[in-house]
């Protein structure tokens, strides 16, 4: 279909953001844009891609090469391919698929305005044509990273941590607001670095203040932070205002003091402890979420033994895991030998996971009898889904209303709700305000 364009995103929430900026620019321009098409008909086609692991590189590719299908089968005229794996793997990729039309990294994308004869609107930076259902929204309030894990390739492929200006975060804020947004997961790379580099000292909790101020910004969440050298006046943010979820979005990655060393997380085991021990007693009820890794090279029986005591111990009521993947330039691949079985890694990863699952459990099971307030996201064959502040879009649990009891639910609405049941992840609930 002519000037119609298929924007296909991979990867993470932050990839999802700069497609919506590039939809607003090419609609602006005269065009058409589908995003995630299931069937893609337009006569061009632009591929953000992802870089972070070997399945979300491997799911890149094929999606490219399916698209250079089109292009030789004669359905498709352009092919674009842009984001962070061909920001990382730019010349391997020119050589090996030689159909893309051009390939752009992670932040030169405006760049593809003027290759198709049209100009970057700047008036448009901090507009959005959201696809996510139109209550919420994800906010990039900065781009990279300046920690050097050891396994991580994100700063090969991002660079160094760089803040948006807060004026320009405030008025996207304002903007999404008039465009009926309700809720903000607000994301970073690594969010409690927010303004270092412009403002030359830590800003995240008055940025999450300002926010909160804006009238119409009901919930906020917050994703990716960073457990060393933690701003704890973000706490007090976090405990004091209505509006900011009690609830953060922390990668821990292990708890051994020695793989800690070789992951370069730059805190020790007793540390760990003691921040978990933190954020409790700073914010009660606080919901966190975290992250796990095993198998990182070296990690033994007894290490990963630590690990499991302290997820029994600090019961997440959030948590995921995945086993060390060998990641090409990084400090773990050029330093280390990836020396853990496959199968060792996937039976730790299985044991971990199992454990998380009962934790998780019991907690859920803790909320049958409580009343919680449920932001309606959608309806799905005999029941409307919603979340509580405690869960965020796509990665948390859910709370499923019964649709023939409760047919007048409006979605995008919040309402109180009473948690009749709960199974291992998921609650169900009745409304008792409508």
């Amino acid at each position: 279909m002519h000037d119609t364009i298929d924007i296909i995103t991979m990867g993470c929430s932050k990839n999802l953001v700069d497609s919506e900026r590039l939809i607003t620019q090419l609609e602006a321009a005269g065009y058409r844009v589908t995003h995630d098409s299931e069937n893609p008909e337009g006569d061009i086609a632009v591929v953000n891609t992802c870089g972070f692991i070997v399945d979300a590189q491997e799911e890149s590719i094929n999606t490219i090469l399916q698209m250079a299908q089109r292009k030789s089968e004669g359905t498709l005229r352009k092919l674009y391919v842009m984001g962070c794996l061909s920001q990382r793997f730019l010349s391997e990729l020119k050589r090996e698929i030689p159909e893309v039309d051009k390939f752009y990294g992670k932040f030169d994308w405006d760049q593809l305005l003027s290759d198709l004869g049209k100009t970057y609107r700047p008036e448009l930076r901090n507009h959005r044509r959201l696809t996510t259902p139109s209550h919420y929204a994800y906010l990039k309030i900065s781009e990279g990273c300046d920690r050097h894990c050891s396994y991580c390739a994100i700063p090969l492929m991002t660079g160094s941590h760089r803040s948006r200006p807060m004026e320009d975060i405030l008025d996207e804020v304002r903007y999404l607001v008039g465009k009926g947004v309700k809720e903000f997961q607000v994301i970073a790379q690594e969010l409690t670095y927010y303004g270092i580099d412009l403002y030359h000292q830590r800003r995240i909790a008055e940025l999450i203040e300002q926010i909160s101020d804006i009238p119409g910004v009901e919930w906020i969440r917050l994703h990716y932070a960073y457990p060393t050298d933690f701003p704890t006046e973000l706490l007090r943010v976090i405990r004091e205002r209505k509006n900011v979820c009690k609830y953060l979005d922390v990668a821990l990655q292990h708890v051994s003091s020695i793989v800690l060393k070789a992951m370069r997380r730059n805190i020790t085991k007793d540390e760990t402890y003691q921040f978990v021990e933190m954020l409790r007693r700073e914010v009660p009820g606080i919901h966190i979420r975290t992250t796990m890794m095993v198998g990182h090279p070296g990690e033994t029986e007894a290490d990963f033994e630590e690990l499991m005591e302290f997820v029994r111990w600090a019961r997440f009521e959030r948590m995921g895991a995945f086993a060390y993947s060998e990641e090409a330039g990084t400090y773990s691949a050029k330093t280390f030998t990836d020396d853990i079985p496959e199968e060792v890694k996937q039976a730790r990863l299985s044991k971990l996971m199992r454990l998380q699952q009962r934790i998780s459990a019991e907690i859920q099971e803790q909320k049958v009898g409580t009343d919680l307030r449920v932001i309606i996201d959608r309806l799905e064959g005999d029941y409307f889904i919603g979340r509580t502040e405690y869960d965020s879009p796509e990665v948390d649990p859910e709370v499923l209303i019964s649709a023939t009891d409760y047919p007048n639910l409006s979605i995008g609405q919040f309402y109180d709700c009473h948690i009749i049941s709960a199974d291992d992840f998921d609650l169900y609930a009745k409304p008792i305000s409508l």
